[in-house]
């Protein structure tokens, strides 16, 4: 199956970055390669860096980027960014750009296990390294699996959830998506069943956050990328849920904030400065256009912050 992903907000990213010819930038989730090779398509005498963990989308990417020579691609989780960018030689940047969660070809590729609509075995690491659903659903005591539903998940029926699973690993393992799915669905109450929607969504994602690590390398991944912004650069950052964007949304607020004195104080005596600003105040959401050609996007956020000049007392 061809590696294939089409990137949600693609215009309003590809902008936000204000790709400058000899600016130096880095796609920390290439996928197919869709925003590499924009960004790449822009360059003159700049370079692009372009990650990723998937093996498959590395071999995509790479064949997608062949014929420019300023696009290097290389394996990696983007939470290691800054350790990319200096085996290269290619700090500070002029722009950082991360597409949050799951491409198109991994949901849509049955043997990868992400999805609940086609039967294929439990999987869904997008490395293809480490411990996978199978083992988390097999292996885990049923408190273990309700905290990751809840917490992952946010799934109401997290506690039917995992001791339906514990039920039915009893009798034999839980191989398969719809083994997995089947379980949910017959563990939630009947009013969940009948709401718009496959009751095991929130199963499967929370599993995949899990599996993959994905909130603990995104905050890494944040960190990373503001670490290598030099001053003007930006950080563009697409997330599909709400605990993606809860927590970009933190990080950059807090880049942006500044002095942190008490009001009432007359002067600020904590020299704290703001080390960045919005480029958006609320971040950007699919346009109606984009949700009719693009069901997927509908969760979509963008959100794009520019790294400023250091000042004496920022943190």
């Amino acid at each position: 199956m061809e590696f294939y992903h089409k990137p949600v907000l693609f215009d309003e990213t590809i902008k936000s970055l204000d790709i400058r010819p000899d600016g130096i930038y880095i796609d920390g989730t290439a996928g197919g390669g869709g925003h590499s090779l924009a960004i790449a398509k822009c360059l003159t005498t700049g370079r692009l860096l372009a990650l990723d963990q998937d093996p498959d989308a590395v071999q995509a990417a790479g064949d997608r980027l062949k014929d420019y020579p300023c696009a290097t691609v290389y394996h990696t989780n983007f939470s290691r960014m800054d350790e990319a960018a200096e085996k290269f030689g290619l700090v500070p940047v002029d722009g950082v750009l991360l597409d949050i969660g799951v491409s198109s070809f991994q949901f849509d590729n049955p043997e990868r296990g992400f999805s609940y609509h086609a039967d294929a075995p439990l999987d869904m690491r997008m490395s293809r390294e480490g411990v996978s659903a199978r083992d988390l659903v097999n292996t885990l005591p049923e408190r273990d699996l309700e905290n990751i539903l809840r917490r992952y998940g946010e799934e109401s029926s997290a506690r039917r959830i995992a001791a339906g699973i514990v039920r039915a690993r009893e009798q034999s393992p839980i191989e398969t998506t719809l083994q997995l799915a089947d379980i949910v669905k017959e563990s939630v109450p009947a009013a969940v069943r009948r709401k718009p929607g496959h009751p095991a969504r929130k199963t499967f994602q929370a599993l995949r956050i899990k599996v993959n690590g994905e909130l603990d390398r995104l905050s890494e991944g944040l960190d990373a990328a503001f670490s290598i912004l030099k001053p003007g650069g930006r950080l563009a950052v697409i997330t599909f849920h709400s605990l993606e964007d809860r927590i970009v949304k933190k990080r950059m607020a807090e880049w942006c904030s500044g002095c942190t004195c008490p009001p009432d104080f007359p002067v600020c005596v904590c020299g704290k400065k703001p080390r960045a600003e919005l480029i958006y105040k609320k971040g950007l959401s699919p346009t109606e256009q984009e949700l009719e050609e693009n069901p997927r996007s509908r969760s979509a956020r963008l959100r794009v912050c520019k790294k400023l000049e250091e000042t004496k007392g920022a943190e």
